[in-house]
């Protein structure tokens, strides 16, 4: 049975831890991990040791055996595993003692009818499994925290001996005295100050559900028995001392400190190069290259032709270009003795019979206008066309051919090919009547025309 001896013993003993971890852990200043790092870069295995009372009674309320439940000590311990930032999985172990009596009267003023006067159970153990969610333990506006509130609820074993008084004063134990075990549920909220490196202040209080009518002795009423379990503590972090606390960490913070520490990095880099001769040396030869006095756009180091005036089209070298003379094309106008060549060649042009090929006889009269055209820079248009007879396929060609046969006699003279241009159109546009041979005749030709 837990007296008050002990529970002062208890409470000293975790002054004295306090006291001593405190002053280790001023002598370590913890370094901030980098942006994004692994759970890994901090301390995120912890203990507590926990002492204080324990009532057959919870906030929420209740039905209860008895009327007059009274406060006793408590006391336990645990250990955590911190999994993300906000979040963390905590086994706890307690003991404790709960009393209460029937020396209250009932809310309607009546007194209790019950076969026991009071009840003394010494919880002899108790284990859970817990989740624990931390909440509002940082924020933007400091970079580093300080208080860490959180709620928990998880489920667990209790082993249990329960006393109880009958109205003749005679101690009645369940079960001859054997130990009950029960499943229980703790929900509880709470909140943790960061009071030195690695050690945590824990202030909470727990409600404890129990899964059946028997921890007071007495199962009177078909509801489940209940009790509380407020406290204080201190947690202690395991692990590297240089490491921070995972559920203590600003997160914000964190991201801060990296980047002002590549900022730092950085700018130390910077400044050391300020006093490096090879980059100095470096620097010289730059600005060396870069160097162009007279603004020609080639650097001195290259510039053969130094002091070039502004303006001045210079080459890689930095010399003048040479200056080109534009020669303006000479036009020169078509005259009537001009158009009078072409003329008699058009008169003069004889093919073979329904061939391409051009008569000797015409050869002159062609020479003339090769030279007219090389003479005077001329260009020229051939248009081959045929009468009706035959096919509009076959007079098309044959047309295009002998317009052809002219372009290539006159390229053989001398004339540029790009100043001619030949094309056939069969029998498309005549020029007389088809229905006579001197109609056809004249439909059959090749016309010339010349222009600048």
């Amino acid at each position: 049975m837990i007296t008050k001896t002990n529970l002062k013993r208890s409470i000293l003993f975790t002054g004295v831890l306090a006291i001593a971890s405190i002053a280790n852990a001023q002598e370590t200043t913890s370094s901030s991990p980098l942006p994004f790092s692994k759970a890994s870069a901090y301390r995120t295995w912890s203990f507590g040791v926990t002492g204080g009372a324990m009532s057959p009674a919870v906030v929420i309320g209740g039905k209860s055996d008895f009327t007059n439940w009274k406060a006793d000590a408590g006391y336990g311990g645990y250990i955590k595993k911190q999994l993300w930032h906000n979040f963390g999985l905590q086994g706890d172990f307690f003991r404790g003692t709960l009393k209460a009596d029937n020396s209250e009267l009932m809310g309607n003023g009546m007194p209790i009818i019950s076969p026991y006067k009071s009840y003394e159970t010494e919880i002899k153990w108790g284990a859970t499994l817990s989740g624990v969610f931390n909440f509002g333990n940082f924020t933007i506006l400091n970079r580093q925290s300080f208080m860490s509130p959180y709620v928990t609820a998880g489920a667990g074993l209790m082993g249990y001996q329960p006393t109880a008084v009958n109205n003749a004063n005679q101690n009645v134990e369940l079960k001859n005295g054997e130990n009950i075990h029960e499943l229980v549920v703790p929900i509880g909220v709470g909140t943790k100050f960061l009071i030195a490196k690695g050690v945590n202040l824990d202030l909470g209080y727990k409600m404890n559900f129990v899964d059946g009518d028997n921890l007071d002795g007495y199962q009177r009423d078909p509801q489940n028995d209940r009790f509380s379990y407020g406290y204080a503590g201190l947690e202690f972090a395991l692990g590297n001392k240089a490491k921070p606390q995972l559920a203590f960490t600003n997160p914000a913070a964190a991201l801060e400190a990296g980047y002002n520490a590549k900022y730092d990095d950085l700018k130390a880099q910077i400044d050391a190069s300020k006093n490096d001769d090879e980059v100095n040396a470096l620097k010289d030869k730059v600005a060396k290259l870069m160097a162009d006095a007279d603004g020609d756009g080639v650097s001195d180091y290259y510039d053969k032709c130094a002091n070039t005036p502004k303006g001045t089209a210079v080459d890689g070298s930095g010399c003048p270009l040479p200056k080109m003379e534009i020669v303006k094309p000479v036009t020169y106008v078509i005259t009537e003795e001009d158009k009078k060549i072409v003329t008699e060649a058009i008169k003069n042009l004889e093919f073979d019979l329904a061939k391409a090929t051009i008569r000797s006889t015409s050869f002159s009269t062609l020479d003339r206008v090769a030279s007219l055209i090389i003479s005077k820079n001329l260009s020229l248009k051939l248009a081959g066309h045929t009468d009706s007879q035959g096919s509009d396929a076959y007079n098309l060609k044959l047309s295009k051919d002998r317009a052809e046969s002219v372009k290539a006699y006159l390229v053989s003279k001398g004339v540029n090919s790009s100043r001619i241009e030949a094309t056939g159109y069969g029998e498309a546009q005549p020029i007389d009547t088809n229905a006579t041979e001197a109609g056809r005749q004249n439909n059959r030709r090749v016309e010339f025309t010349i222009y600048n």
